[in-house]
């Protein structure tokens, strides 16, 4: 199953209220307080009910699902959000940006900023848990050079775990690179990347920043979401989490993300 009814998570008023007022806040390119601080009984169950209500509401406008995400797999990227373990949510073909140019006014971001990762597509189904290491490289078709622009509905990223996952992983939009590897032909725990803003490096690092290696944190992704009953599924875009730290966006910028062996993703603001 790709995706839970949002129905299903509907029994607690409080969750549809903060959906309604997340995708609201999209919609009207806005931002709230934290989810948290209105509420602190919301536990991490509260949020993912939170955003399937939330995506359930981007269904109906006529976006589909094409992948899942994870987010705050390393530890650069927890100490600038004082987030300390990793998030989900779910990606649409609304949020695929094709092309190398984002109109950050089209897509309505807020507070963008721009995530350096390797994205996975995916051969076979995931179905956690127990999905280790080796079954996602096993079932993976290939990887790319993505990035991946994270825009919080919350107040100046000011989030806890609750807040963000109900928030869809803070997920705005997504560019992935035409350049395509197959994973067995790489070490992905010491994989390359380098990012450059205007043509000045602003970030390196490796494929260890993810939770020791891109695949433990799709392996991670599935096992998370299988407690839920959703699965990773065959033809599904993985974004396994960055591997360098958040990088603020604004028009005119031009991003670089260089894989070492793997290719380049370009992305420019307008």
């Amino acid at each position: 199953m790709t995706t839970p009814s949002p129905a299903d998570s509907a029994t607690d008023p409080r969750i549809d209220q903060y959906a309604a007022e997340l995708y609201s806040a999209l919609r009207e390119r806005r931002t709230l307080p934290r989810l948290m601080e209105r509420d602190p009984s919301l536990t991490i169950e509260d949020a993912y009910a939170i955003s399937l209500n939330y995506l359930g509401r981007r269904l109906r406008d006529g976006e589909t699902v094409v992948g899942k995400k994870i987010g705050l797999t390393s530890q650069v990227t927890r100490d600038q959000l004082g987030v300390y373990q990793p998030d989900f949510g779910f990606l649409t073909d609304w949020m695929r940006v094709d092309g190398d140019t984002i109109d950050i006014d089209r897509y309505k971001l807020i507070q963008p900023q721009g995530e350096a990762e390797i994205a996975f597509v995916l051969k076979d189904d995931l179905n956690g848990p127990g999905i280790s290491a080796d079954d996602v490289l096993a079932a993976t078709d290939y990887i790319a050079p993505c990035f991946e622009i994270v825009d919080s509905r919350i107040h100046d990223w000011k989030f806890g775990i609750v807040d963000t996952v109900a928030d869809n992983a803070s997920c705005g939009v997504f560019v992935i690179a035409d350049a395509r590897g197959n994973p067995r032909d790489f070490d992905l725990e010491t994989i390359e990347v380098t990012v450059r803003n205007n043509g000045r490096e602003v970030g390196r690092g490796v494929g260890a920043a993810a939770l020791g290696s891109p695949l433990n944190s799709v392996a991670w992704l599935a096992n998370t979401l299988g407690e839920y009953g959703v699965s990773l599924n065959k033809g599904d875009v993985i974004l396994s989490g960055s591997l360098v730290p958040l990088i603020p966006a604004v028009k005119g910028d031009v991003f670089e993300s260089d894989v070492a062996g793997l290719g380049r993703c370009t992305v420019r603001f307008v």
